[in-house]
């Protein structure tokens, strides 16, 4: 094989290494950016969870007796 040769092959093998990895990384972009869509849902209905929580927090209490241990008004 001559020098010539030897440089083609060696330089079509390192073109394909390269598409290769750009190939990866676009399906590797591609994944981090549905992931950081998710967290960002995630993130949201954290929110809406924790708002919620609060609200309930603050409601009346009534006569400060825990709705669990009330006995129904039929007793």
């Amino acid at each position: 094989m001559s020098q010539n040769e030897d440089i083609k092959t060696q330089l079509e093998t390192l073109q394909t290494q390269l598409s290769y990895q750009e190939h990866t990384i676009a399906t590797l972009n591609e994944a981090i950016s549905a992931q950081q869509q998710e967290i960002l849902l995630l993130r949201r209905q954290l929110e809406l969870v924790k708002q919620r929580l609060d609200e309930q927090g603050q409601a009346p209490a009534g006569d400060g007796a825990d709705d669990h241990d009330e006995k129904p008004p039929h007793y």
